[in-house]
């Protein structure tokens, strides 16, 4: 039996309410990726320091992103959730990076009010506290601190707007419907 491929059978919605699927969920320390293609959950390695995921992380459906693969999303969230799970959220902007393979700029979202209300005043990253904010940006460069080859071609360039994250996510559907319509 054949089962549904996640990255293209699930509509992404809109840059204002969009889905994401869930690759890991937050405090995991296993670094899943799904594979788009295979349309299966895989191991892609544990993470080499003693670190986990602040959030859950996954990636917008039917989007294609600079570095190749789906467009990434950061979801604060106020409980894991688990690799699968399809979560309707709002953009609050984004952490602009870069890595080994280019641009790979990573979208901030909330829940939607109606999944989880705690959110709701959250509208954009000057809504996070300073300290919080910090967190994520040293997350992505400290995430790769021992993985030799990686870490010091990452990049972390501060974040972004609301407004750029839309952006961001417009480019990346246009570019998967160039790409596969």
């Amino acid at each position: 039996m054949k089962g549904i491929n996640l990255y293209h059978e699930i509509e992404a919605g809109s840059v204002e309410e969009f889905k994401m699927v869930v690759d890991l969920p937050k405090f995991s320390s296993n670094k899943y990726e799904y594979d788009e293609e295979g349309g299966y959950f895989k191991l892609d390695r544990v993470l080499h320091s003693q670190m986990f995921y602040p959030f859950d992380y996954g990636f917008i459906p039917q989007t294609h992103s600079d570095d190749g693969d789906a467009i990434d999303v950061c979801l604060l969230v106020t409980y894991p959730t688990f690799p699968g799970c399809v979560v309707k959220c709002r953009a609050i902007g984004m952490i602009k990076t870069s890595d080994e393979k280019g641009g790979d700029n990573k979208i901030l979202a909330v829940p939607v009010s109606k999944l989880d209300p705690r959110f709701d005043e959250i509208t954009s990253i000057d809504d996070l506290p300073k300290h919080v904010q910090e967190e994520l940006l040293l997350h992505f460069k400290e995430i790769k601190k021992l993985e030799k080859a990686k870490y010091d071609k990452v990049q972390i360039n501060g974040f972004g707007s609301v407004d750029e994250a839309k952006a961001e996510i417009q480019r990346a559907m246009d570019a998967y419907k160039a790409k596969h319509v």
